[in-house]
């Protein structure tokens, strides 16, 4: 599906929690609906034998992105919720890369490159950047949400890192508290020389 060669490449999904999805807490309106892309780009990534990388938000009750502590959000992906995990159709291979972020009370984190690798029940130290170069990964495509929040910072730091950085427009959405956000984030994401494509669906 990708126009280049897939060597070299990786793929992130961006917080495909169910907190963002309809029905959570913090819900970005349609986010439901970039399941049948966002599963078709993991398929389509496992099939070549290509990293995937899942970041999370990983909050403690008491985060300061919260309304309670004075931040701008509602309780979200509360550590150890229903809120806080995937959402269910998602398909995860064994072989993904979680990085969790946002999971410490007093520092908030909206970009992936934030995070921090998760493995064998535990945080590590070990950076998104640091993980995508032990595995040789130059180019990177981008999915999930929110397109005006997470997703947007993540390809920001993705671009600042020096991948060539793809976010697959049909595979995100945005919050909007403002009606434009969205667009304002896409316009801003390639003034900072991210690339902008449509995601074909593979049928068959």
């Amino acid at each position: 599906m990708l126009n280049s060669t897939w060597s070299q490449t990786a793929l992130i999904v961006v917080d495909f929690q169910n907190d963002f999805c309809p029905g959570g807490s913090l819900a970005v309106p349609q986010g439901d609906e970039i399941y049948p892309v966002v599963q078709d780009l993991i398929n389509d990534f496992q099939d070549h034998d290509r990293p995937i990388v899942l970041t999370r938000d990983y909050h403690p009750f008491n985060h300061v992105s919260f309304k309670k502590r004075g931040g701008p959000w509602p309780d979200h992906c509360v550590q150890g919720t229903q809120g806080a995990e995937f959402f269910p159709q998602l398909r995860v291979p064994p072989s993904a890369a979680h990085f969790l972020k946002g999971y410490l009370e007093d520092v908030d984190a909206y970009s992936g490159f934030e995070g921090r690798l998760a493995a064998n029940g535990s945080i590590t130290e070990v950076t998104l950047a640091s993980w995508l170069g032990s595995h040789d990964v130059k180019r990177l495509y981008i999915t999930g949400l929110a397109t005006d929040y997470c997703v947007k910072a993540t390809a920001m730091d993705a671009t600042s890192a020096g991948f060539d950085t793809t976010v697959i427009t049909n595979g995100i959405k945005g919050v909007n508290v403002s009606p434009h956000d969205s667009d304002q984030a896409l316009h801003e994401m390639q003034e900072r020389g991210v690339h902008l494509m449509e995601w074909p669906i593979s049928h068959g």
